[in-house]
């Protein structure tokens, strides 16, 4: 995949996923208590990855990362960077921490995966950022990890998976969310997630393409909890990203949060302003998966009814596979407006550098 589009800027894609790291690369990353600790449980390494992508589903594309880490390395570099200098990805490695009882074990693996991480970055290409791992489940925690690697120019983002046990916007969250803004990064909610508790409203679902597509359920979830618990006011210069969840159902649901506001507002009378309006101040979208046929007008409609130029960010969302091009996307959109999703609208978030005058197109 090319890191430049027809219009000639750069780009810088929001959700790349690197391998997982076996027991045996965190090894260097954990300390003689905690390497023993998992040899004499026996632990062989988190089920994060194939329990939310199965490797038999097509949308995992878990082959594009087989072949031993350096090829898997290559790989990012080849289909996310290209050849391109202004270019940037942004990586994250889920471990499922989230999953993990003891808070000490959790919080040890939530290190040792964020060192290495960085490593392979530093190792591998210098236009790598990285989203650090947290364990939500314990905020305090969580909020240590931040500041520990907050200084840290590589580190751009925290990881967060969109299923919990409680929705983020939720009180016992605030340690995790003043760190994430005191320290200046977006919270990353990105699909997926080990929490014990059913993926849908209603319970378990039988099969997992309907957990697939109830994710975006879930995102919404997460953004109505954010606005209505008060988090945006609280933390008036918190910023939040939903990462691989779709986007095309962010019209309906702001349309739907300012009308119930409107009726019932007595109860949240915190939420000073229309939902939306915290929405498009504060929230940032990958534009991979594309929940809407790529090249029909439904979609630039949707990206109309949202509202603002500011809102959605290029993803390529590598390794995984979707019927939908993102570069082709870009390709129909007015070049101010694309040049936004392409660079300057990830760039603010992130705080990575303007990209230089656009070139002529090496697509």
């Amino acid at each position: 995949m090319s890191s430049d589009h027809h219009h000639g800027g750069p780009l810088i894609d929001c959700d790349v996923h690197l391998p997982t790291p076996t027991v045996d690369q965190l090894g260097p990353y954990l300390s003689e208590h905690w390497r023993e600790y998992i040899a004499t449980a026996g632990f062989k390494g988190s089920m994060a990855v194939t329990s939310t992508h199965p490797p038999g589903a097509r949308s995992s594309g878990h082959e594009r990362l087989d072949g031993g880490f350096a090829e898997a390395m290559r790989n990012v570099r080849r289909h996310c960077l290209g050849e391109s200098e202004s270019a940037r990805a942004v990586v994250s490695a889920h471990y499922g921490v989230e999953t993990m009882g003891p808070p000490d074990f959790s919080t040890a693996l939530s290190r040792a995966v964020n060192d290495w991480m960085l490593t392979a970055c530093r190792d591998t290409d210098e236009r790598l950022l990285a989203s650090i791992n947290v364990p939500p489940q314990y905020p305090d925690l969580a909020a240590e990890e931040i500041d520990r690697l907050a200084g840290d120019d590589r580190v751009v983002q925290v990881f967060v998976p969109a299923r919990t046990s409680k929705p983020y916007g939720n009180r016992i969250y605030y340690p995790l969310l003043a760190a994430a803004e005191r320290n200046g990064l977006p919270l990353g909610i990105h699909f997926g997630g080990m929490s014990w508790n059913p993926p849908t409203g209603v319970g378990w679902p039988s099969y997992y393409i309907e957990e697939y597509v109830g994710m975006a359920h879930v995102m919404q979830a997460q953004l109505s909890s954010l606005v209505f618990e008060g988090a945006f006011q609280r933390f008036p210069r918190l910023r939040v990203t939903v990462l691989e969840g779709g986007w095309t159902w962010l019209p309906s649901l702001m349309w739907r949060l300012d009308k119930e506001w409107k009726g019932i507002r007595r109860e949240v009378p915190w939420v000073e302003e229309p939902p939306s309006t915290y929405l498009r101040r504060h929230v940032k979208l990958s534009i991979q998966p594309i929940d809407a046929p790529p090249d029909g007008p439904e979609v630039m409609t949707t990206i109309d009814q949202i509202g603002s130029d500011d809102v959605l960010m290029y993803a390529s969302d590598f390794p995984h596979e979707h019927l939908s091009d993102p570069l082709a996307l870009l390709d129909r959109l007015a070049p101010e407006t694309a040049s936004k999703v392409a660079y300057g609208n990830a760039a603010a978030c992130y705080g990575v550098p303007s990209a230089p005058e656009p070139q002529e197109s090496v697509r």
